[in-house]
């Protein structure tokens, strides 16, 4: 893959730099304690998440990240006839800033960084990626947040909002971004539709049939361009080019 024709990268960050599922398990188990529910495990709950996370997105796209998790949450108890509360709601709707990363993400990035400018395309507000920010190491050239734009991916206005503020600030087009993510459903697929060029970090192996986690479940898959399974062997193979 010629990688010199590319002068930014675009990332998904959740999924793709910060471990969300880690994050996302890790700040369920108080609700899944209190009520003891060994049964829920890890794979069950992560499934749910997904699909609540994308029915909370879609229909309503102007609200701020914290209030979709805690919208989320509140209906992941009712699900599973969970005893809630506004203090459980409220901590799982602000753990974004709990969220690790992927142990390769900063090293990788700060590679990255050497060659291309850096865009993050995320679907959270401007508050959960700057709390988030502090575990990648770098300085992002470009911070396009759901909040800034008004919806979130797989919108396929939030990929044009980015193409537009590049050709107003750079006067580049499209063809000079390569967009890097994990989620076939909110990042491939609209930037495939757009033709957009791609790379899969498929951190959950659903290339060869891995569970798809916190990622909704999608029929058809889109082609990306290039498939790695972490963000450090991308790297080394975008900056040896």
């Amino acid at each position: 893959m010629d990688y010199s024709k590319y002068k930014f990268l675009s990332f998904d960050c959740y999924g793709t730099l910060i471990d969300w599922e880690s994050g996302i398990w890790n700040t369920l188990q108080p609700i899944i304690m209190t009520n003891k529910r060994n049964d829920l495990t890890r794979e069950k709950v992560l499934n749910q998440f997904a699909e609540l996370e994308a029915y909370q997105q879609q229909n309503n796209p102007e609200m701020i990240y914290p209030n979709i998790l805690f919208n989320v949450h509140q209906k992941f108890a009712q699900n599973n006839n969970l005893q809630s509360n506004d203090n459980l709601d409220s901590d799982f709707g602000n753990s974004v800033q709990h969220w690790p990363a992927f142990p390769d993400s900063a090293d990788a990035l700060r590679k990255l960084k050497e060659k291309f400018k850096l865009i993050i395309l995320s679907n959270v507000n401007n508050n959960c990626f700057a709390s988030s920010c502090r575990w990648l190491g770098v300085e992002f050239d470009e911070i396009y947040t759901a909040e800034k734009i008004g919806s979130y991916k797989p919108n396929l206005q939030n990929f044009k909002y980015m193409f537009n503020k590049v050709k107003e600030k750079y006067g580049e087009d499209k063809e000079t971004i390569l967009h890097v993510a994990q989620s076939l459903h909110h990042d491939h697929v609209p930037a495939k539709t757009l033709n957009m060029n791609t790379i899969w970090i498929d951190r959950q192996n659903l290339s060869k049939g891995g569970n798809w986690g916190a990622t909704k479940k999608i029929e058809n898959f889109p082609e990306p361009d290039k498939i790695f399974e972490d963000l450090i062997s991308f790297a080394i193979e975008a900056t040896n080019d």
